[in-house]
């Protein structure tokens, strides 16, 4: 995905706002046959951008949309991770920008909603992350200081 170029409807804000009932409201809107041909359109699906409903298994703590709540709307990046296995932004940026190329492919618009904002920072600005992998030695030199001590090194 060129990252500028290509158009979303952004729905983001703090924890229990709603979020998800608005984006639903909004996609069955765009889905109705009479909005489809006044916007030149074949509908709308939702892309999660929500730190914590990217997890399997984290349902109810996270407020996870249920399928009967989604009342038919496609939603992506839910549930596509293992809490037990490291999850990235870089990886989260990659499964957004192939969600919402598919749903702009089809003609369709694509609502990226949630609360998480390195998640929404990361495709509504384009950022690009280096290739770098982890120092896990530097971490847990870091990991043995309290905060005061990390401040001393950062000044």
């Amino acid at each position: 995905m060129a990252k500028k170029d290509k158009k979303l409807i952004v729905i983001l804000g703090q924890t229990a706002t709603g979020k998800t009932d608005l984006s639903i409201r909004l996609a069955l809107w765009l889905n109705s046959k009479k909005t489809q041909k006044e916007l030149n359109i074949k509908g709308a699906e939702i892309v999660s951008a929500d730190s914590r409903q990217v997890y399997k298994k984290m349902d109810i703590g996270t407020g996870k949309i249920t399928k009967k709540e989604m009342r038919g709307i496609p939603h992506y990046l839910l549930d596509i991770a293992s809490p037990k296995r490291t999850f990235t932004i870089v990886k989260y940026q990659k499964l957004a920008y192939s969600a919402i190329d598919k749903i702009l492919k089809n003609k369709k618009i694509p609502l990226l909603v949630g609360g998480s904002p390195l998640y929404l920072y990361s495709i509504i600005e384009g950022w690009n992350f280096p290739k770098v992998k982890p120092d896990w030695q530097l971490r847990k030199k870091f990991e043995r200081k309290n905060p005061s001590q990390l401040f001393e090194l950062l000044k």
